[in-house]
Formats: structure tokens, sequence, C-alpha cells
């Protein structure tokens, strides 16, 4: 036994396999098992709170990102400046990365990507790290900072519909109110102000980023099992380097010292932690509610630009934010449960021992919990609170 009294890594029952009769090791298997159960606080809803806590974590850090970002955009041509907070961000996290590595490992380490993940997270690096990026600061020359703000809840409806309708996630009536709340409040955002002629092209393209990371974030989600400091690294480094060529190609200088600098802290902090914080939040509760929870990043980016940056506060800016409130407040109060049936499946990724991760262990596993390991779930019916984490995307 170990000094806190739990089973320690020597006494793993399967250490002696090759000297036990199938009865036994039956016997011993879920002898350890039991002994490996996860401790009482790791529920379904705290399992759940995580997710939604890393999504609001994410949307706290993008949101800040919009009016920095605004700050600096007179000094960096648009697309340049998409590309060097892409680059921020995945340079920030190598760096990070290659300090986890030398370091020795005392703590869980997260499952890596596999072959397998490359065509979802090359699509999701496309549209989410290029596409969106682009026509994202070319929309915020042309757009104000608080408006633009909170125009960005759109990729929360966005993500919604692509993952209700293409990828199937389930939702039900108190979900659709909430998403045409917010599609409401963004829709009353881009024709409010001065009358203008024409189309609004500032914010038409705002909305395009939008639709482009939605389609990133069902994209990601396919690989959120993986090492989320991987994932936003890579989308980082590819991303960053495809718009910063194409900025410098267009003819666009690259700003001194100072400004690089500035640049990159922002994309390492709104783009490459959140980004990581997001990777997490749809592990835990799925696309489209880890959308809903990240379009409160707009609220953070207005309050930023109107307190700061001398944005006005307008009767349509308070009208907008009230609507996408409301229709983030129907997402956050869901509750779904009901007997859902699991198929069984094989998967890797950090875990601890909770109802549906009752498996057996080899010498070859990592000690302690949570870990990181190739697992077997069993087939299993039931019912509980839920939501589309990774374990949960069954029919209704």
């Amino acid at each position: 036994m170990g000094r806190d009294g739990r089973r320690s890594r020597g006494s793993n029952c399967f250490s002696a396999n090759s000297e036990l009769g199938p009865a036994t090791r039956k016997e011993r298997r879920l002898e350890f098992r039991r002994g490996l159960r996860h401790p009482g606080w790791v529920t379904e809803a705290w399992q759940r709170w995580k997710g939604v806590g890393f999504a609001l974590l994410a949307a706290l850090l993008f949101g800040l990102s919009t009016p920095l970002a605004k700050s600096v955009s007179p000094l960096v041509q648009p697309g340049l400046l998409a590309g060097l907070l892409y680059l921020g961000s995945g340079i920030g996290l190598g760096i990070y990365s290659l300090f986890q590595l030398a370091r020795p490992q005392k703590g869980a380490r997260e499952a890596s990507l596999k072959r397998t993940d490359a065509p979802w997270l090359a699509g999701a690096i496309l549209t989410g790290g290029v596409v969106g990026p682009l026509l994202l600061m070319w929309g915020l020359v042309q757009t104000p900072a608080s408006s633009a703000s909170l125009l960005l809840n759109l990729e929360g409806v966005f993500t919604a519909l692509l993952a209700w309708f293409v990828f199937k996630e389930n939702f039900d009536a108190r979900i659709a109110w909430g998403m045409a709340l917010i599609a409401t409040g963004g829709a009353c955002l881009s024709w409010i102000g001065r009358p203008e002629r024409g189309l609004p092209w500032g914010a038409l393209a705002i909305v395009g980023a939008c639709l482009a990371w939605a389609v990133d974030n069902n994209l990601t989600r396919k690989v959120s099992a993986g090492d989320p400091v991987q994932i936003a690294m890579l989308k980082g480094l590819v991303a960053g380097s495809v718009n910063t060529a194409i900025g410098i190609l267009l003819g666009a200088k690259l700003p001194g010292g100072g400004v690089l600098l500035k640049v990159g802290l922002i994309g390492f902090f709104g783009y490459g932690i959140s980004l990581t914080f997001f990777v997490l939040a749809l592990r835990h509760i799925g696309t489209a509610r880890t959308g809903a929870y990240f379009s409160t990043a707009p609220f953070v980016g207005a309050a930023v630009a109107v307190l700061l940056v001398g944005d006005a506060l307008t009767v349509g800016l308070v009208l907008a934010a009230i609507l996408m409130a409301l229709g983030v407040w129907l997402h956050l109060t869901e509750r779904h449960e009901h007997l859902h049936h699991h198929e069984p499946m094989e998967h890797e990724h950090l875990h601890t021992h909770d109802e549906h991760h009752q498996h057996a262990h080899f010498p070859s596993d990592p000690p302690g919990e949570p870990h990181s390991h190739s697992h077997r779930h069993e087939a299993l019916t039931h019912s509980h609170p839920h939501y589309p984490d990774i374990h949960h995307r069954h029919g209704h």
C-alpha cells in the first residue's frame, strides 16, 4: 500500500499475470478496478462544470485580445497581423512544450495526436487558422472594436448549427431559443448606428470569420481527446506561417521589435492559451455548448473597448448585449438526462476512473490519476445528466 493508504504501483495485480490462471486474473482485475475508482468528488456534475470553466477561461482571454489587436491594427497590415498573432501563439506554446519535455514528468501527460487525426486537424487549421483570421483582421479595420467584439457571438451560433445538423449533436427547444436570441442580437448589432450606403462589409467580413471558426470548432472536436497544447501549437505555427507569408508577399512590412513583442504576447494569451482551454472544453461538453459559453468573449472585449479604447456606448450596443446575454443564459442553464447506451469503443485520452472508466490496467500503464493510456470501454446502459463529451455522442 502507498503512504496515503491507496494501492501503490508496485501492487499492480497485473505485474504477475503470467503466473496466474484465468480465474485468478479475473478476480484480481476486478479488485484492481475497485482500488482505482475515482474520488467521490469526481462526479458528472464536476466534469461538466470543469468543461464550462475551460470554455469561460478561453472566452475571457480571447475577448481581451480583440480590442488589444484593434489597438495595433493601424501599425500592421491586417493579413500580416493575423499571421503574427498566430505565430505568437504557436511559438509561445512551442517554448512551453520544450520546457515540459526537458523537465522530469511528475504529473499527468496528455495523449499525443495520431495519424488518423491529421485530416481533421488540417481542415481545422485551414478554416480557423487561415481564412478566419484574415477575414477578422480586415473587418476590424472597418468596424468599431466594441461592435466587432459583440458580433463575434455569431461564431457560437454557426458552431451550434453545424454541430446539430451536420455533426448530429443533440439539442432541444431551450438551446434553439438561446441560439435565436444570440443571432437576433448579432443582426441588430450589424445594422445599428449611422446609416450607410450599401452593405456593411466590415461586419460581413467578421460574420465570415465566425463561420470559418465554426467549421474549425467542429473539426477540432474530432481530435479533442489528444493533447490540447499540441493541437493549439500546430494551429498557431502553421496558420501563423501561412498568414505571415501571404502578408509579406502582398507588400506588408514587419513592424518594429516593440510592436512585434506586443503582438506576440497578444497572440500567445488570446489565441494560444485560449485555444488550449477551448479544446479541453470541447472534450468535456461538446461543440455547440462550448461555442455557447465561448460567446461570452465579446462581452469582455466590448467592455474593454468602451472603458479603455473610447468606443461609444450606444442604445443599440446595449440592446444587442441584452439579447446575446439571454441567449447565453439559456445555454448555461440546460439540463439533459435520459437512459442511453454506450457502444464498446477503444481510445486514448487523459482520464480518471469514473463510472465510464472501469477498465483493466497493465504494468506499462502510467501510475496515478489522472493518466493517459489506450483503454477499452465495454457496452454500458445507464441514465444520468450528461452532455456530448467524447463519451456521449449517441443518437437521440
